[in-house]
């Protein structure tokens, strides 16, 4: 038979790993502030493996628009140099042979709606997720009524499906109105 509370426990942490997800995504969208996050999918050829770039070089904000990047060794300057241009991350990097300099350009309006357009994207697939393990759910309770489950019982856990997915759903929204509000401060 199934066990409802563990089933629903997963739900929850299924919801709350898309609320993760979106979170990171949105951390790594450039919003006219320096946010050393836009860099962590960036991996660096260091010695011919594939590392991430906060483990070749210390990754800093000195102030609100730029980001600077302090290799460890001075060699991999431009190897650090070439992963960012071959990135999506979209800056020029500024190199002085000892620092690279990232300067964040303040984004145009027409910019800044584009993002916002970005961000709400991102956040509708993570509320798709939602949904989808919201009605994953259902059918195992639906499922489990053949198996034993009293009928009382299963609209008492979906209730609780309900408030868990509304729960995340609010933390979706709230997270999504955070970034609009930081993309759209000039």
């Amino acid at each position: 038979m199934l066990d409802v509370k563990a089933t629903l426990k997963e739900s929850e942490e299924r919801m709350e790993m898309a609320a993760m997800f979106l979170d990171e995504q949105l951390a790594r969208i450039r919003a006219g502030r320096a946010n050393i996050a836009i860099l962590e999918g960036i991996r660096v050829d260091s010695y011919g493996s594939m590392v991430p770039l906060n483990q070749v070089a210390n990754v800093s904000t000195p102030d609100a628009r730029t980001i600077a990047i302090r290799p460890w060794d001075k060699k991999m300057i431009k190897d650090i140099e070439k992963a960012i241009m071959d990135s999506d991350v979209g800056i020029t990097p500024e190199n002085n042979g000892e620092i690279i300099r990232l300067g964040i350009p303040q984004p145009t309006e027409e910019r800044r709606k584009e993002l916002a357009k970005q961000c709400n994207k991102i956040g509708e697939k993570a509320k798709v997720e939602v949904r989808n393990v919201r009605s994953d759910v259902k059918d195992k309770l639906k499922k489990a009524i053949k198996d034993g489950l009293s009928e009382d019982n299963e609209k008492d856990a979906e209730a609780e499906l309900q408030k868990i997915h509304d729960k995340f759903i609010k933390k979706i929204d709230d997270l999504l109105a955070a970034k609009d509000k930081e993309i759209m401060t000039v």
